[in-house]
This record gives C-alpha cells, sequence and structure tokens, in this order.
C-alpha cells in the first residue's frame, strides 16, 4: 500500500511539474483526430484507428521518458543522436520500400508487417543537433561570422540533401523551414536570409528544367487552371477535397455521417486530406476548432520558447514551432488547393504511426525545457525522484 501511494504521489508530483496545458491540448488534438480516422474507415477493410491509438500511447510514453531527462544533458548526446540519425537515413537507400499513397522509397518495413519512415525520426534528431549547434556558435560569439553560418548551412544541407534523394521532397520542405525558424530565432543575421533568398530565386530555373519531374510539374500547374484530363488525374484529390469541406457548411453532416466520407471519395482521406473529414462532417465550426487547437498548441510552444533560460532551450522550442507550423500551412494549403500535394500530414490528426510517435516525441522536448530551468552554474539538473518513492520502493 506504501508503494502504490509513493508511486501516486511521484505521479502527481511530476505532473505537477510539466506543463498542463501543453499537454491537455496535444493529447485534445489526437483525441480529435481519432473521431475523424474513426469516421473515415468506416466500412473499410484497414483499423487506422488501431495504430494511430497505439503510436500515440508509444509517442506519450516517450515524451514523458524524455521530459524527465534534462534537455541540457540530451544536448550533450549530440554525436550519438546525429549517428543514428544518419544511419536510419542511409538505410532507406539499400532497404528502403516504397508504401500505398506515397511517391518517395522512404520507408523500412518492420516485422508483423509494419513499417516506419526514418525521416520522421530524423526531424526529431535535428532539432537537437542543430539547437546544439546554435547554442555552441552563440556561446563562442560566432554566430554572426561568415565562417559559423556555413556551419550552419552545412549541417541543414546534409539531411535535406540525403532526404531529397529519397524522393521526399515534402520532408525537405519541413527541414529548410525549421533550419529558417531556428537560425533566425537564434539571431542569425538578416543579410544572410537575404541572400539565401535570392540564391533560392535565382535557382528556380533550374529545378523547375533539372530537378522537377513532369508529376511534380503538373501538381504545380494545375493549380493555375485545369483542363478535364489534369483534373482527372493531378487535381483530382484536391478538388474532391474541396467539395467535401463546401459540403459541410456550417454545422456539417455530422459525425460518421458524411456520406462523401463513407464511400471514400477523397483519395488517402486518412492521411494527408483528413482536413477534408472534419470540414463535410463537423463543417466549418469543426475546421475552426482545429485551427484554435494548432494555434494554442504553437502559442504555448512560443511561451516555453521564451521563457527558457538559455539559447539551447530556445531553439529546441523554436524547432518544434517550426515542425509543427510548416506542416500546418503546407497541408492546409494542399488541401484547400493553395498549394500542390506533397505528401505531408497534418501534426496529430492524420494517420501514420511514424509521423505521430515521433511528433510526440518533440513534445517531450518542449515539456523537457519547461520542466529543467538552467541553474547559475548551467549544470543540468538531473532526473528527480520522488523521496516518497524511495523510501517505500527501497526501504527495508
Amino acid at each position: 500500500m506504501t508503494t502504490v501511494k509513493g508511486i501516486l504521489t511521484a505521479v502527481l508530483d511530476y505532473f505537477k511539474r510539466t506543463d498542463k496545458t501543453f499537454w491537455v491540448l496535444t493529447l485534445m488534438a489526437s483525441l480529435y483526430g481519432f473521431c475523424l480516422i474513426a469516421s473515415q474507415q468506416r466500412g473499410g477493410e484497414v483499423d487506422f484507428l488501431r495504430t494511430q491509438i497505439m503510436a500515440v500511447c508509444l509517442g506519450y510514453g516517450a515524451a514523458v521518458v524524455i521530459s524527465l531527462i534534462d534537455y541540457n544533458y540530451l544536448a550533450k548526446l549530440w554525436k550519438y543522436i546525429a549517428f543514428v540519425a544518419l544511419v536510419l537515413t542511409f538505410s532507406v537507400f539499400f532497404i528502403g520500400i516504397q508504401v500505398s499513397g506515397t511517391d518517395d522509397v522512404g520507408w523500412i518495413r518492420l516485422p508483423g508487417g509494419l513499417t516506419f519512415q526514418p525521416s520522421e525520426l530524423t526531424k526529431i534528431c535535428f532539432i537537437v543537433t542543430y539547437a546544439k549547434h546554435l547554442a555552441i556558435l552563440t556561446e563562442k560569439d560566432k554566430l554572426h561570422t561568415f565562417f559559423g553560418v556555413m556551419t550552419l548551412m552545412l549541417h541543414a544541407m546534409i539531411p535535406i540533401a540525403l532526404i531529397h534523394f529519397q524522393g521526399d521532397d515534402g520532408a525537405v520542405l519541413v527541414f529548410a523551414f525549421m533550419f529558417i525558424i531556428m537560425s533566425f530565432s537564434a539571431g542569425v543575421q538578416l543579410r544572410y536570409f537575404i541572400a539565401l533568398g535570392v540564391m533560392v530565386l535565382c535557382a528556380v530555373p533550374l529545378v523547375w528544367t533539372k530537378m522537377m519531374n513532369d508529376d511534380q510539374k503538373n501538381r504545380l500547374m494545375v493549380l493555375f487552371g485545369a483542363d478535364d484530363a489534369a483534373l482527372q488525374t493531378f487535381g483530382w484529390q484536391q478538388y474532391q477535397g474541396k467539395v467535401s469541406i463546401a459540403s459541410g457548411g456550417i454545422t456539417g453532416k455530422g459525425l460518421f455521417n458524411g456520406p462523401r466520407v463513407a464511400d471514400d471519395v477523397v483519395p488517402y482521406q486518412e492521411n494527408d486530406f483528413i482536413f477534408t473529414v472534419a470540414g463535410e462532417e463537423l463543417g466549418f465550426i469543426g475546421c475552426a476548432a482545429i485551427l484554435l487547437l494548432f494555434f494554442l498548441i504553437l502559442l504555448k510552444v512560443l511561451m516555453t520558447a521564451s521563457a527558457a533560460t538559455n539559447p539551447l532551450g530556445k531553439c529546441i522550442c523554436m524547432g518544434f514551432f517550426g515542425l509543427v507550423g510548416c506542416q500546418v500551412l503546407i497541408n492546409l494549403g494542399m488541401v484547400l488547393g493553395l498549394l500542390p500535394v506533397i505528401g505531408i500530414t497534418l501534426p496529430f490528426f492524420s494517420s501514420g504511426g511514424t509521423s505521430v510517435a515521433c511528433l510526440y516525441l518533440g513534445v517531450g522536448l518542449v515539456q523537457s525545457v519547461h520542466m529543467h530551468p538552467t541553474d547559475p552554474e548551467n549544470k543540468p539538473v538531473r532526473v528527480e525522484i520522488s523521496k516518497t518513492v524511495q523510501g517505500s520502493i527501497f526501504a527495508p
């Protein structure tokens, strides 16, 4: 009885130290996503919901563990984290597979018929390693030097190049966005971003003629008008998605009552186009609720970043902010026909075990920043075990 009481005391002590609002908001988003996935898969043969629930539970558990560890200590392991990320990313070139509904060979098959997408875990690894890089340059007063900025460029280009050659240019955009947000928030001077922007603009003709394939070009061109043939192919998913959203009106047709959802009209609606389920069945109110949840989640991340006591903590939070914010903007842009379809999931909502599990690792990092303020001597705060638990478990 004493042991049980001690464990409960430790759990309560843990949640007192965490950002409870942030936990609630992320779990609310996942629960909302469960409802949308359950509605989309009704009558289907694949149980996406079961996989999603398992992934969220796994990710949540891992997030709790990460939050207990001081982020300063985690960042000291950046060499090992980078090594794991590189091994996983390189492994795709040898044992990678393509799964249904994707254009890239960026997956690894696991026992039991499961698949794993290394790029999702690499995103989280990049947040830690790049934040550490920025923190080191800041401490050595080299963040504003040309050489320092070039090392940052090289750091970012490694995952960007490797994942580009896998064919996952959607993930490349996410990495690029995280790189820009983290660098800017750390204090990299504006002139470097202007120079980068000019270089990107100058490279557009080369990218269009040499790097983009016909499918990618057609997905972009269909945004500016399409004939019937293009609409039936490259613009079909977006067209049907917009029709589904418009059919919901203000209040929608009711959860589990959308006829277009039941007939699976929108291709791969459980994944990249999960927002259209909310649009048809819950209407404008349901869509607005999703946007409000993301606004509050991102606001809490920014608040944690502003309260961080060192550059490392701030950069970690801004990395997660960039990850979630970029994916939300691109996914909604795809669904609403403002951006081409490039395979970006809606965080916390879209079906995808690897994506949501790894996303919760990022949640754990933000919680770690909140829970472990750096002491005056800049020493990591080690994981603390409740004295009550120590006494109840280790007592003679």
